[in-house]
């Protein structure tokens, strides 16, 4: 049987190639098989997600393996190193004997890494682990066979790089922790569904199922599959993509996603997404996509790491020339370990993973509260915000408005010839009209030369009359005679909050529709909520300045800007930049696309358009402004987090250096062995992931 990938929905033979490799820390490195970073030495990573929980656990068990191994080796080295005194001249044969095997058999991939790191001209941690190893195993070596005398690091060797090993083993284990936002994910969709076929109901496999396909769904099960309802009505709990935790009420004509459960009816749904055009593929790629992906602050860390390999290799030489020359007998000894100890503690892993850790855990948890980060970037900016743009309709309102007046010398004729136009049109504002000229049984018509003016209007020819409909500012340049009466008319529809749209015939105004698009109930605390974080709210709308003057004093929005079309939107975008200000906006048409692109960081609803998904850095599942406050408060702490984190590997090797080096020997005798060393940097990575670890029980 033909396996198929639960992200993309192809046949695994169908993909070429089959899977591509990559680093978390250095996306750029790709290819088509497992192997190892040349740049940090990290394990690659597959691109294709759930692939990659074999490559995890095989990486495991053989890490694991080799610490054991490594450690039941090492114990009696160390044993035998401490009672050198007493054991025979032998046991210093035995030492080398364990050691070699601890340190070429287990500890041979690191020493393989460090050779690399040479080969690439990437010097990183394996560059100073394997240097350091095999200093003291090579010394050591050199001085078995030399007259007695000498003292021997083989324990240093090995207990070093078993510690280095423990470090490698524990570091994958939380690595794996970071993808469980996908893991989870992946778990929730449906493994079967029930497909109605010739009045028959069959029980098949989701990867049977075309478009077009009738399913039934039964209380408690979970929804196969993207899709609309066409018979029946049911609750539906969304919260496994949306983070909200209310069950929704959904009936005919509405949709459904795949992996939410429902509740209490049945209902029949006819699929409209399969494979990865189904929201949860999307969820999952987009994800993995920006765990992959690299902060700007990653920046500072590669670049201070470039410098500080070399840097360390120097001070390791310049600690074991001062010790040759002033240090106590026996000098060579003394010198050596601390250049060691130098080299051990200064390995870059924990600054090298301060922030991948962060950004993959914190796009994971963004994921289970409905926020789907496109990249890290979008994490970083989101947290400099100093002003909110937000689109109207759809994003502070429903975005399902109703016509609720109509007048017109003959209301059920006009909204006939607004709905002819309308018909193929997606705007919110289009639906209302139709459903309103369905409402009143209004006779839809054939319309010849069709034209759309972006942010204008519509107009085209209805039985060879040209018919015009869209706003006032539409309607003035279009050169229609307007009476004053309509618009009075239209002006007190305005101070009810209420969009008009003008019907125009043969150069004339025939009549108005008002429509209102309720505010969203979690609008006003949102917005509050926005205002709370020190945040200023401006409104963009193509609707009129009146609707909009009125909307703005019920939600305290600080500035509006109406009547305004994609380029004006993008226009504003810009010049809100220019002045200074780091700009979030937020919207989910088509028309919001250009100005989502031009802000620092765009914001789509989940219910809106494709195209304006596209555009945005984040989108919010559910489409719901309380998403913004999350996604601030999620990438306030991410940031914090990762600083905190630089903060530890910077002061760790800031402190750690001169200690190994031995300053602290005039003052108070202390000096840091190599194997304390070793398990300081061991401590140090560890310590850096399970900050970042914290993220996964964020509160937002």
């Amino acid at each position: 049987m033909v396996q198929k990938d639960p992200i993309c929905g192809m046949d695994v033979d169908e993909r070429s190639p089959k899977v591509i490799y990559t680093c978390p820390m250095h996306p750029e490195v790709e290819q088509d098989h497992p192997g190892d970073c040349p740049k940090c030495g990290m394990a690659l990573e597959s691109k294709n997600f759930p692939s990659q929980e074999t490559n995890e656990a095989d990486e495991n068990q053989t890490l694991k393996r080799k610490f054991w191994i490594g450690l039941f080796l090492t114990l009696p080295v160390v044993f035998m190193a401490m009672s050198e005194m007493v054991l025979p001249t032998f046991t210093r044969y035995v030492q080398w004997i364990l050691s070699t095997m601890v340190v070429f058999y287990c500890g041979g991939f690191l020493l393989v890494k460090g050779w690399q790191s040479l080969i690439h001209r990437h010097l990183n941690m394996f560059t100073l682990i394997a240097l350091g190893v095999l200093v003291a195993y090579g010394y050591s070596t050199v001085a078995l066979f030399l007259p007695q005398g000498l003292y021997l690091y083989f324990e240093a060797s090995a207990v070093i790089t078993v510690l280095v090993i423990l470090g490698q083993w524990l570091e994958t284990k939380a690595r794996s922790q970071t993808g469980q936002a996908i893991k989870s994910l992946l778990g929730l969709a449906a493994k079967e569904a029930h497909i109605m076929k010739d009045g028959k109901e069959e029980q098949i496999s989701i990867d049977q199922i075309q478009k077009g396909d009738i399913l039934r769904v039964k209380p408690g099960e979970k929804i196969p599959l993207d899709g609309m309802i066409v018979e029946g009505q049911s609750t539906v709990d969304e919260s496994m993509l949306t983070g909200e935790p209310m069950p929704v009420v959904r009936g005919v004509g509405e949709r459904v996603m795949g992996a939410t459960v429902n509740q209490t009816g049945t209902f029949v749904m006819r699929t409209e997404r399969i494979g990865s055009e189904t929201l949860l593929s999307q969820i999952v790629h987009m994800v993995s996509e920006a765990q992959r992906s690299r902060a700007p602050i990653q920046r500072l860390a590669d670049q201070v790491a470039g410098y500080f390999v070399p840097a360390v290799i120097i001070i390791s030489l310049i600690t074991f020339f001062v010790w040759l020359l002033v240090g106590p007998q026996p000098v060579l000894t003394y010198a050596l370990v601390n250049a060691i100890a130098v080299i051990i503690i200064a390995c870059p892993c924990a600054l090298g993973l301060a922030t991948p850790m962060s950004i993959m855990v914190g796009v994971g948890r963004g994921a289970q509260a409905g926020i789907l980060i496109k990249n890290a970037q979008a994490i970083e900016q989101c947290e400099k915000v100093t002003h909110v743009l937000i689109d109207k309709t759809g994003t502070l309102t429903e975005g399902k408005p109703k016509v609720t007046a109509c007048i017109g010398l003959d209301p059920q004729w006009m909204v006939g010839l607004a709905a002819s136009l309308e018909q193929n049109s997606e705007h919110p504002l289009a639906r209302a009209v139709m459903n309103y000229a369905k409402e009143k049984s209004s006779k839809i018509e054939a319309v010849e030369h069709f034209e759309s003016i972006t942010g204008g209007g519509i107009k085209g020819q209805i039985n060879g009359k040209t018919i015009l409909v869209g706003k006032q500012k539409f309607m003035e340049e279009s050169e229609i005679d307007i009476s004053d009466d309509l618009k009075k008319q239209a002006m007190q529809l305005q101070d009810n909050a209420q969009t008009v749209v003008w019907v125009a015939m043969e150069g004339k105004a025939i009549g108005i529709l008002g429509i209102s698009d309720p505010i969203k109930k979690t609008t006003p605390d949102a917005i509050r909520a926005l205002h709370d974080m020190g945040l200023k709210i401006v409104m963009l709308t193509g609707d009129n300045h009146k609707t909009a003057e009125v909307i703005a004093q019920q939600l305290g929005i600080d500035r509006i800007e109406a009547e305004l079309d994609p380029k004006r939107k993008q226009e504003i975008v810009r010049r809100f930049k220019t002045e200074g200000a780091v700009v979030m906006m937020a919207g989910d048409g088509i028309n919001d696309a250009p100005a989502l692109a031009q802000a620092e960081v765009g914001v789509a609803m989940g219910t809106g358009t494709d195209v304006a998904i596209e555009s945005a850095g984040i989108t919010l599942v559910k489409g719901d402004l309380n998403g913004i406050v999350k996604a601030l408060r999620l990438s306030r702490a991410v940031m914090t987090n990762i600083r905190q984190n630089l903060f530890f590997a910077f002061i760790y090797n800031a402190l750690g250096i001169p200690i190994a080096a031995g300053v602290l020997y005039p003052f108070f005798g202390l000096l840091l062995s190599p194997i304390m060393a070793g398990a300081a940097m061991s401590f140090s990575s560890v310590s850096v992931i399970g900050n970042a670890l914290r993220l996964r029980r964020l509160r937002i």
